[in-house]
């Protein structure tokens, strides 16, 4: 019992460390990511956080299996370096002791990874794609970034305001330049907000300014000063591509089995499973030597879950090309890994059973000295 709670305790300390330390390499990434388009006016800046939460829940599965694996990794190895395995099995504790309570630990971490990839993974990424449409469709003056020149939908117009408000209702020291009967025209005005008529037209009213208007290229312009001056901007109308195999909904899938659906619900299946394998994996690969170093396992065990993984990606690719059926799919990967990691447990199975023998010896000749 006292071995079982140490277990699990460590297990579960272990895991939510790697969980918040893999959680923020990927916010770093993606965030520099959204920052850099934001900067570009490629997205709004208000967007960046909801898109990054979206992105996040994508990376669910692949965060919760990798925590995991090097959860397991990382509690068993320090056992053996710190000789507590030993001891544990020197107090007569066999392989199955060690096995059965990481598999509790492990079944639960397993059926989420499937519910967050069946489910909640498709729902996030199709309301990625909602969102990005909703976004397109918003009018030039919401895409207005401070600091900022944006371009209008048409190319007519060129934007770029100094600042906002405390609220975010007026903007100050506004500069439009428009395109009209070849005519080129220069706004600039102190401050200016949206105005919205019955009819629901957006405008952009400004106050105290100046127009300018003349043709490129001559000499001859006009300008006019103005307390009040508005713009009509006009609303965009934004099409939605066809919807990705990634999010479409597991029953969905089901229901319209092509080449492409099959490959996306085998790769949906394939997180749990490939959680599974690689907790039992993980198992065999932590026993060091006390006496070495463990960088050989940790290398060893990162080569195996990159290999893994990015065989399940490209067997899937040659599935939805129809290079490989969709019945065979990709089972072969996971035989293969599951095969190495039962044989690398049998095997660990078969040294402890030697370690009593080997210990009686040990303490015999130690009696004789």
């Amino acid at each position: 019992m006292l071995f079982k709670r140490s277990l699990i305790q460590e297990l579960s300390a272990s895991a939510a460390g790697a969980f918040l330390i893999l959680t923020g390499i990927v916010i770093a990434q993606r965030a520099g990511f959204l920052i850099r388009h934001a900067a570009k006016g490629i997205i709004p800046n208000d967007a960046i956080t909801t898109m990054l939460g979206f992105n996040m829940i994508r990376f669910l599965p692949m965060l919760l299996s990798l925590s995991l694996f090097l959860a397991i990794l990382l509690t068993l190895s320090r056992w053996y370096r710190d000789s507590e395995m030993v001891i544990w099995f020197s107090a007569g504790l066999s392989t199955n002791s060690l096995i059965r309570p990481i598999l509790n630990f492990t079944i639960p971490i397993v059926i989420i990874i499937s519910l967050l990839s069946f489910f909640v993974t498709p729902w996030a990424i199709n309301k990625v794609e909602d969102y990005r449409v909703q976004l397109e469709s918003r009018d030039d003056l919401s895409t207005i970034n401070p600091g900022v020149f944006k371009e209008s939908a048409h190319a007519d117009r060129v934007f770029f305001v100094e600042s906002f408000d405390e609220l975010g209702n007026v903007v100050k020291n506004i500069f439009v330049q428009s395109i009209q009967h070849e005519k080129l025209g220069i706004i600039v005005a102190a401050k200016g907000s949206r105005l919205v008529e019955k009819n629901g037209d957006n405008f952009l009213l400004m106050q105290n300014g100046r127009r300018y208007q003349g043709v490129r290229g001559t000499a001859e312009y006009s300008t006019t000063e103005f307390e009040k001056y508005a713009i009509r901007v006009e609303a965009v109308e934004a099409q939605r591509d066809a919807p990705t195999t990634q999010s479409i909904s597991s029953f969905e899938l089901l229901k319209n089995s092509n080449n492409a659906n099959i490959a996306e619900l085998q790769w949906r299946l394939s997180m749990p499973i490939a959680a599974l394998i690689l907790a039992i994996l993980a198992i065999p690969l932590s026993a060091v030597d006390p006496r070495a170093g463990r960088s050989a396992n940790f290398a060893l065990a990162i080569i195996i879950y990159i290999l893994y993984i990015n065989l399940l990606s490209i067997i899937q690719a040659w599935i939805a090309q129809d290079k490989i059926s969709g019945i065979v799919g990709l089972w072969p990967v996971h035989f293969i890994f599951g095969s190495v990691a039962i044989y690398m447990v049998y095997r660990r199975m078969q040294q402890l059973t030697l370690l009593p023998t080997f210990m009686i010896k040990a303490w015999g000749k130690l009696k004789r000295t």
